[in-house]
């Protein structure tokens, strides 16, 4: 998709270098696949802590709750 931006030269320019791509395109393509990609771990570390998960992997593999283990005898 063509855009028209006006982005800073020397930014551009730092961007380039960092990325070490030949073309614009590609070094703020990266630039841009990079921060998504830190702004999406950013949100799961956030979310660190705010979830419960119950561990019920058997459950979800087999269709129904893990038979408990029997009881011990008390004679």
């Amino acid at each position: 998709m063509r855009t028209t931006l006006n982005i800073d030269d020397s930014l551009l320019e730092q961007v380039i270098d960092l990325t070490g791509e030949k073309t614009k395109t590609r070094a703020v393509n990266g630039a841009l696949t990079a921060y998504v990609r830190d702004r999406r771990i950013q949100q799961l570390r956030d979310m660190l802590g705010t979830i419960d998960l119950v561990d019920n992997w058997y459950e979800l593999r087999h269709g129904f709750p893990e038979p408990s283990p029997p009881e011990e005898r008390k004679d």
